[in-house]
């Protein structure tokens, strides 16, 4: 059954929240200029998806930093009044409030809605046997632009995309393909390089770490997931070549107490830091370091110090709230099309939490900005292990 539909007219986000999602990537004063110089070519998507809809790894598209351009057949016009737009969302099983991801998604919209116009919608999904009757719900609404949020989201988004040619998708972290594998015209897929970022992240734990043991709570093993934490590991091997890193997974991105449950077993076992990349989940591994009182947090796409203000390390951020506005720009302005584009930190679209990085010692910050301007000038090579 289709879940409701879910309006909205504040972000889900609290004050302090917010405030990071706009500073939150370490070194992204050109962000949203270079997104809009590249939704003007075409449509930012996110790389990976799964068998049927949807590119393995390997088996993808060639995407770059710039966007392969793609004709919209019958795309929504960018005639009209800008009042009567609708942007809408639809979450991956994680939902709203999950303090990254999704609330990111949402955060995109609104400022669509405010800035450009129109109204931000949200569908909210429990389970991904909804996906497509959401996805299909926000294409009958006549949205001008309907958003997947998430890998697990990119068949049921390639699947609805060819059964609406005339409407406008974004599909982020994954690639949505045709039976053929061919990238569907009316959708902007967009994937983030994490694994740069994460790589950032890396160098932090390793130069922080007193015990040399780092655990990493993940969701779901799928491409995303395990961008972060290959990066990581070698963020971390390229400082501290006596650490590790051992890794445990949630089984999905909504499970709080196992997440918790997972971060107490690494600290106990002599972990002094745990990186969480397990969506709304991940909560739980903030919780834990705070009830006991010690251990360091690394979190996933956006800050969040709030969470755990004296148990946080820093985050791998990437900037979804900047690719979904950026994109509802370019159909707003008539220049959207279909494509894919991959964003790492050569363009300064993923990087670590900027609002927490200067209370770093000087060494490890030091240590980051020059990891961080060799890989974006590609000394270094940030192996994304899919």
């Amino acid at each position: 059954m289709t879940d409701s539909l879910i309006e909205r007219t504040h972000s889900p986000l609290n004050p302090t929240t917010e405030l990071q999602i706009s500073k939150g990537t370490f070194m992204t004063k050109r962000l949203f200029s270079t997104l809009a110089v590249l939704v003007t070519v075409g449509s930012l998507v996110a790389a990976c998806g799964s068998d049927g809809g949807s590119a393995d790894p390997g088996d993808q598209p060639a995407a770059t930093d710039s966007v392969v351009s793609d004709t919209t057949p019958g795309a929504t016009d960018a005639a009209g009044d800008d009042s009567e737009r609708l942007w809408v969302m639809v979450t991956d099983q994680a939902g709203l409030g999950d303090q990254g991801f999704n609330d990111l998604a949402f955060a995109g919209i609104e400022r669509a809605a405010s800035e450009i116009g129109g109204e931000a919608q949200v569908i909210e999904s429990n389970e991904q046997a909804q996906y497509v009757a959401n996805l299909q719900q926000a294409a009958d609404l006549g949205a001008d632009l309907v958003i997947g949020v998430g890998f697990l989201i990119a068949d049921a988004v390639a699947e609805t995309a060819v059964a609406n040619p005339d409407t406008n998708f974004l599909l982020i972290d994954a690639v949505a393909v045709d039976e053929n594998g061919d990238p569907i015209p009316n959708v902007s897929s967009v994937t983030f390089r994490e694994h740069e970022g994460a790589y950032l992240a890396g160098v932090m734990a390793g130069l922080t770490t007193e015990t040399g043991q780092i655990g990493f709570v993940g969701g779901i093993e799928i491409p995303p997931v395990v961008r972060f934490l290959s990066g990581f590991t070698q963020g971390l091997a390229s400082v501290n070549d006596t650490a590790t890193v051992q890794s445990a997974y949630v089984g999905s991105f909504d499970d709080s107490a196992k997440a918790k449950e997972l971060t107490a077993a690494f600290f106990d076992g002599g972990a002094d830091i745990v990186f969480e990349v397990a969506g709304g989940g991940g909560q739980g591994a903030y919780q834990e370091a705070v009830e006991r009182g010690e251990g360091l947090v690394i979190g996933t796409d956006t800050c969040k110090d709030q969470l755990a203000p004296d148990n946080y390390l820093t985050s791998a951020t990437k900037d979804v709230a900047g690719a979904v506005f950026s994109t509802a720009v370019a159909v707003a302005d008539g220049s959207f099309e279909g494509g894919i584009a991959d964003l790492g930190l050569d363009g300064d679209f993923v990087g670590v939490c900027e609002s927490t990085f200067a209370d770093l010692p000087q060494e490890v910050q030091d240590a980051v900005s020059t990891a961080r301007e060799s890989i974006a000038s590609g000394e270094i090579t940030v192996d994304p292990g899919v």
